[in-house]
């Protein structure tokens, strides 16, 4: 392509052509810049699912899997006091006492679901036994297992796992991104009192059914 000016009386031919190039170059280069994190994105492992405001589905799993024994399930303490402007229920590193109701709720979801045929242990931690305590009204030994969690937490879990028995795991916000993370799944942001419950229907291929915060529980539906 050429352009013709003209100046003075004197015409001179441009060629233009390297701008058609330049454009074109530019453009493949704006979708590669498009295409490469949206490609990763799509390649990447897929987020927790959110087990709460009408998913059905994932509600309905839970359901099942509950009732076969099949599940463990990670909740994290309730509102722990020393992160927090709110009065202490006792020890500062324990709960806070607007905390207790919380605690006292999630134990009440759990019941529901059913825990005859559920086993429960606690980190040692005075703000998860604390959250156990109210929950469950009982509070095992604690387990340092359920503290120190960044490694072998799986292989932790699978083993105090009894075959058609649920396994609730009073515990932390990094041990659940630490099963996450083995389970090769993004880590993500837990609130106080949330609960991430992993299928184990195959022990030797444990999956992550989903999470659901403690403020969430209301909107489950079950049926």
């Amino acid at each position: 392509m050429e352009l013709r000016l003209s100046l003075f009386g004197v015409t001179r031919s441009i060629d233009t052509s390297w701008l058609v190039r330049y454009r074109n170059a530019a453009v493949i280069l704006a979708s590669a810049m498009l295409v490469i994190p949206l490609t990763l994105w799509l390649l990447g492992p897929a987020a927790v699912p959110d087990l709460a405001h009408g998913n059905i589905v994932g509600a309905r799993a839970l359901a099942d899997g509950w009732a076969k024994g099949e599940m463990i399930v990670l909740v994290r303490h309730v509102e722990r006091c020393d992160h927090s402007k709110a009065v202490c229920l006792g020890d500062p590193s324990g709960i806070t006492d607007r905390a207790r109701a919380v605690a006292v709720g999630l134990g009440a979801r759990y019941e529901q679901l059913g825990l005859e045929n559920a086993d429960i242990y606690n980190s040692p931690l005075v703000r998860a036994t604390q959250t156990a305590g109210y929950m469950f009204n009982k509070v095992s030994t604690g387990d340092d297992w359920l503290s120190h969690c960044r490694h072998d937490l799986l292989r932790n879990a699978l083993v105090h796992k009894v075959p058609g028995r649920n396994l609730i795991l009073v515990t932390h916000s990094e041990c659940m991104q630490a099963m996450e993370t083995e389970l090769r799944r993004p880590v993500s942001a837990f609130g106080y009192g949330a609960s991430l419950f992993v299928s184990v229907a195959q022990p030797q291929a444990p999956r992550l059914l989903g999470f659901i915060e403690a403020s969430d529980w209301r909107s489950m539906k079950f049926q």
